[in-house]
């Protein structure tokens, strides 16, 4: 193997462990049986949740796993074709897959990485439903503010009861 590409590969395995350091999340999914305009739609969505898609190299995906101590996966996982979506975030990669399974059902999660933790293709689908960060936030406003909410609207009965 000339040098050039073994750098080359260097470069690409350095590139995956940087991508995969900097993500709160990564799923590694089998995209085979997809097409040419699936892809891009598949490439798109994921754009738009401001996740980073990208094809790799079932071999480098592996040196890269390795170096950076990941532990627990299939190594069966790695085979046949495999594409990786990296997240900012802790569930758009999730998500994204999940919702294109709609119309890509050959799309499958192998496996994917949250922290430190290495979660098994059902654990990402799980994972896939959990509503977006904004959107818990937003829950959980409401359940804190229904007690004041309740307690203003009894109080305002009570006023209104000796008014009468």
């Amino acid at each position: 193997m000339s040098k050039e590409i073994l750098n080359a590969k260097k470069k690409i395995v350095e590139e995956i462990k940087k991508k995969i350091s900097a993500s709160k999340s990564v799923v590694f999914v089998n995209y085979q049986g997809i097409n040419v305009e699936q892809d891009t739609n598949l490439r798109k969505s994921f754009r738009e949740k401001n996740v980073d898609y990208k094809i790799y190299k079932n071999r480098l995906i592996k040196i890269a796993l390795d170096d950076l101590g990941v532990k627990n996966y299939d190594l069966n996982n790695l085979k046949g074709v495999t594409s990786v979506a990296f997240a900012k975030d802790e569930v758009n990669a999730a998500t994204v897959l999940f919702s294109s399974k709609k119309t890509m059902p050959m799309l499958k999660a192998k496996f994917g990485i949250m922290g430190n933790e290495v979660l098994t293709a059902e654990k990402v689908e799980k994972l896939s439903k959990i509503p977006p960060k904004e959107t818990l936030i937003a829950m959980l406003l409401s359940m804190l503010n229904a007690p004041v909410t309740a307690l203003a609207r009894t109080l305002d009965a009570v006023a209104k009861k000796q008014n009468a």
